[in-house]
């Protein structure tokens, strides 16, 4: 039928059922400790000794060394169930009560600084069940990797030679990858069901701290890389549920916002658009049929023709739940975080060495001397979600001829004026000029690196909506050549401009919107699904046009809403 695919943008948001079966009450569970001693058995019994070893340390339970194995078991087995089955039992009254009103759920009364009364309620609403908990545990493999950002998924596969799925989303990157993290492992000579520092090797220092800070975990000080490691390891099965729970709230939001929309614009539809909808839509109309019995055929056909199963279609189409902080919403609402990579990924490919080296420049990432071309490559795919710094020579490679003139003229600097004056001076003679002027104004400091940042700060300002219009077709051209841009015979002027533009951002942004959050995405995605509903439903009234706008908006808050409380929470 015509709307079988109704309400796409929804249906990006709405990713739930892939991962409804990890939100179980935990009242579910079978917790009689013949069950979860079973579970406990299965889980690290399994493991090898320095993989028990790794866990005691992460968790800073002291153990003697030398120790043998069934000490190391048997320390586990103390702590195992207040660490990776119920954390929730370390916290205060304070974060109890936090996470309880954060699921929605009222303090009993009497109970507020009763931590004992108050973690019975939190086990009632925790992420997963003590059986989920195990089986979690015990194939890490399956979930490790989803809170990873899509650029450290693809250093991953660099770094260990995994060739990656074309065309690449995010789902089959994981895929590819789980599937391969036992193979590495072994490889390295290493162990996977608890993996040690080699699962991070591709993660620099600054990687480990945004993690960190992403996920709502204080960076271990003083820090090391060691017990960064630590850290994110230690804590990446609670963000990567707490990942899940977020996007699973934010969906029901959008679905219970879309549900009462749909209700609203059918109230508000006269009997002509009723009858118009049915035919449109192949519905059989009894002679006769009254106005509430139109209203009420519309509704009952409604499951199929507006897509209110928009949850399986979303699974469906995109597989299991995964996150970042990233890529979790961002992939849940409308795949522009893949489409993104993909993009910066094909971009890349044509960069000639020096444009690459100049990437990494741009960032403060020290370029490996005598590099080559593909190692340049990795080195940028994996630094894809950094900005460039707002100041550096770089800054003066997308300005205008005649800015570049007026600045060069503008300073003391004696040879940066005669490169201004010189007759036939073309713009990347100027453009050297002024990147050596302004690596010299750095150096000196003071007056003169103040006056420079503050020329870059208005000619960029001035130039955002304007760059590369009053460039020349040659040094289109040539701005082009210089990322290893090909450009074709016969390509207009205003397609020049906008390839430069393409290159010109990802080489300022990478993978990375100066606005690119998650939940804004969400939020974006709400308000285009019930724009598309109105436009697809002739909703033509005006007061089916305001409920769509309303609904709109209290979608949009109440995803913003919960974004915030999953940072306070976090």
């Amino acid at each position: 039928m015509r709307f079988s695919a109704t309400v796409l943008s929804l249906a990006l948001a709405t990713n739930v059922a892939a991962a409804s079966n990890w939100f179980s009450k935990a009242g579910e569970s079978k917790s009689g400790k013949g069950v979860v001693a079973k579970a406990v058995d299965f889980t690290y019994n399994k493991w090898h000794e320095t993989e028990l070893e790794r866990w005691l340390s992460d968790h800073d339970v002291p153990y003697p060394t030398p120790s043998d194995r069934k000490d190391l078991e048997n320390l586990i087995q103390k702590n195992w169930e207040n660490y990776a089955v119920s954390p929730y039992k370390q916290w205060d009254t304070e974060k109890l009560t936090s996470y309880l009103k954060l699921k929605g759920i009222q303090v009993k009364e009497g109970a507020e600084n009763n931590k004992d009364a108050l973690a019975t309620q939190v086990q009632g609403a925790w992420y997963e069940t003590e059986d989920k908990a195990q089986t979690g545990w015990s194939n890490v493999k399956d979930w490790v990797l989803d809170t990873w950002t899509d650029s450290q998924l693809k250093a991953f596969a660099d770094k260990h030679g995994i060739p990656v799925p074309q065309p690449r989303t995010r789902d089959s990157l994981l895929q590819k990858l789980r599937s391969s993290i036992e193979t590495v492992g072994k490889k390295t000579g290493e162990t996977v069901a608890y993996p040690g520092n080699w699962l991070y090797e591709s993660w620099s220092e600054s990687d480990l701290k945004e993690w960190l800070d992403t996920h709502g975990f204080p960076a271990p000080q003083p820090s090391s890389r060691d017990k960064l490691i630590a850290s994110v390891r230690r804590n990446s099965r609670l963000a990567y549920l707490k990942s899940q729970d977020a996007a699973a709230s934010a969906s029901a939001s959008a679905n219970a916002a879309y549900a009462t929309l749909t209700d609203k614009l059918i109230d508000a539809w006269g009997e002509t658009q009723l009858k118009e909808f049915c035919d449109k839509n192949g519905i059989p109309v009894p002679q006769g049929s009254k106005i509430n019995e139109l209203r009420a055929l519309v509704r009952k056909n409604r499951a199929e023709i507006l897509g209110d199963n928009v949850s399986n279609s979303a699974a469906s189409a995109y597989g299991a739940a995964t996150s970042k902080a990233g890529n979790q919403y961002a992939k849940a609402t409308d795949g522009a975080s893949a489409t993104a990579e993909d993009a910066f990924e094909l971009a890349i490919g044509a960069w000639t060495a020096s444009r690459l080296k100049a990437y990494l420049d741009a960032r403060g990432i020290p370029v490996p001397h005598g590099g080559k071309t593909e190692e340049l490559r990795a080195l940028v795919r994996k630094n894809a979600h950094k900005a460039a710094n707002p100041y550096s020579a770089w800054t003066w490679d997308d300005l205008s001829y005649d800015n570049l003139k007026d600045y060069l003229s503008s300073g003391k600097d004696e040879i940066a004026k005669q490169a201004a004056e010189k007759s036939g001076a073309t713009r990347e003679e100027l453009v050297s000029a002024a990147q050596s002027a302004y690596s010299s104004a750095s150096t000196a400091g003071g007056d003169t690196y103040a006056s420079a940042t503050s020329y870059l700060t208005s000619a960029t300002d001035a130039a955002k909506q304007s760059t590369f219009e009053t460039w020349s077709e040659s040094e289109l051209k040539s701005y082009l050549d210089s990322y290893g841009v090909p450009v074709h015979q016969g390509t207009k002027l205003n397609e020049l401009r906008a390839l430069a533009r393409k290159q010109s951002t990802y080489f300022r942004y990478g993978t990375s919107g100066p606005a690119d959050t998650a939940f804004a995405k969400i939020s974006g995605a709400v308000k285009d699904g019930f724009e598309w509903v109105k436009e697809q439903l002739g909703a033509g009234s005006e007061a089916a046009q305001e409920v769509a706008r309303q609904k709109a908006k209290e979608g949009s808050e109440a995803i913003e809403h919960k974004a915030k409380d999953v940072k306070e929470e976090l």
